[in-house]
């Protein structure tokens, strides 16, 4: 895999495409790509940016998400511009949260049977109540702080288990019938790419193997519905697992959180 060929094909195909990248509802006005909602997710995901207009723009888009009320978030990856944008942000009174990878992995090129370890079972979430299940989960491991957003999630893998095709998939891995991890992979369809979410395992379960075999049911699912490749924005710890299992380091990707203001 050509790790250029791959960003432009993830920039073209997701990032300029919001309803592929699976963000809803959204909008934009040529120079800005947004997600706004009162209930789930905000911010910038793409903007057309230079010395001439960063900081305008970014000035425009925080008296725009004044509106909500509410922190949000600017997406930014180490390949937009202008190169100083971080500093930009940071002086606008945006604060960084830890950098994560933008890896990217050819779905032929993964070992998609792998077994979970004895004990371990894998399920589908299929319905209400074993979704709830997996927002548990990420409650678990995320912590409180994460849990508005672990339920926007929840909210947003049951309308993609209700779209037809299925937008979403979400797996919950149990051991003595009670979750231990769980993960969710969205389905960008009219495009090359599905996207890996979550994968959170609750600490006693971790270095086991259950997040690759996590990873392994949702690649296989992917593969099954004719994708081409995986991505998923990994934190430290994952990276170097997903690493060994074949995925490709393209780009890294900082969240940017501005903490919001009434209007």
């Amino acid at each position: 895999m050509d790790p250029r060929e791959l960003l432009a094909a993830f920039d073209d195909q997701l990032r300029r495409r919001p309803q592929a990248g699976g963000e809803r509802p959204s909008g934009g006005d040529g120079a800005v790509l947004r997600t706004m909602s009162r209930t789930g997710w905000n911010g910038v995901t793409w903007a057309a940016l230079d010395e001439s207009n960063a900081d305008a723009v970014i000035a425009g888009e925080i008296e725009r998400f004044a509106e909500l009320g509410l922190a949000w978030e600017w997406k930014y990856y180490s390949y937009d511009q202008p190169q100083d944008l971080p500093a930009r942000l940071r002086a606008a009174g945006f604060r960084s949260e830890p950098q994560e990878g933008l890896l990217i992995a050819d779905l032929a090129e993964l070992e998609l049977d792998v077994r979970p370890p004895d004990g371990v079972e894998l399920r589908d979430a299929t319905d209400a109540a074993s979704v709830a299940e997996l927002v548990a989960v990420n409650d678990e491991v995320f912590g409180p702080e994460h849990g508005p957003l672990n339920r926007e999630l929840g909210r947003e893998l049951l309308r993609g288990l209700r779209d037809a095709p299925a937008s979403s998939a979400g797996v919950i891995a149990t051991h003595g019938g009670l979750p231990i991890s769980a993960g969710r992979v969205d389905f960008h369809h009219g495009t090359d790419f599905a996207s890996l979410w979550g994968g959170g395992t609750v600490e006693a379960w971790r270095g086991k193997g259950v997040f690759r075999a996590l990873v392994a049911r949702r690649a296989a699912a992917a593969a099954a519905l004719g994708f081409r490749y995986l991505r998923v924005d990994a934190s430290a710890d994952s990276r170097p697992i997903l690493r060994r299992l074949g995925f490709v380091e393209i780009a890294t990707t900082t969240p940017f959180i501005h903490p919001g203001s009434a209007r």
